[in-house]
């Protein structure tokens, strides 16, 4: 329930600035740092310490590893693929900081990670066969 409001208040502030504002927002003790890319908002919330550039340039490779992934990704890619939208993050981010820095090495991981599944279903589709 505390998420949904936090979401909600971030939202509704995220979405009432005007384009031409700083990418950056002070909020409680955290600042926002958010782009947008076409109808999609991606946002992060930093400690004060952190730096904002940076956090944008985070920003801007996630995007780029998503529209590599999915090609020009869209909402609907990642509503419908979250997990792999999370996944992403994960090979490119470790607690925050940045764990990868080359795009090839992470999409080769996701790829590969891809492999695995594929295999792996088609190991228990042909079991599922065997018990019907």
């Amino acid at each position: 329930k505390e998420k949904k409001k936090i979401t909600r208040e971030l939202v509704q502030t995220v979405l009432a600035r005007k384009p031409k504002m700083c990418s950056f927002l002070e909020w409680r003790d955290l600042k926002i740092v958010y782009k947008r890319y076409a109808s999609l908002y991606f946002c992060c919330a930093i400690e004060d310490q952190d730096n904002e550039l940076i956090t944008l340039e985070i920003i801007h490779r996630y995007v780029e590893l998503l529209d590599k992934y999915f090609g020009s990704v869209c909402e609907l890619d990642i509503i419908f693929n979250f997990e792999k939208a999370y996944f992403i993050l994960d090979e490119f981010l470790l607690g925050g900081e940045v764990q990868e820095t080359s795009k090839k090495n992470v999409l080769k991981a996701i790829e590969q990670a891809d492999l695995l599944q594929e295999s792996q279903n088609e190991e228990w589709g042909g079991l599922s066969e065997d018990i019907l």
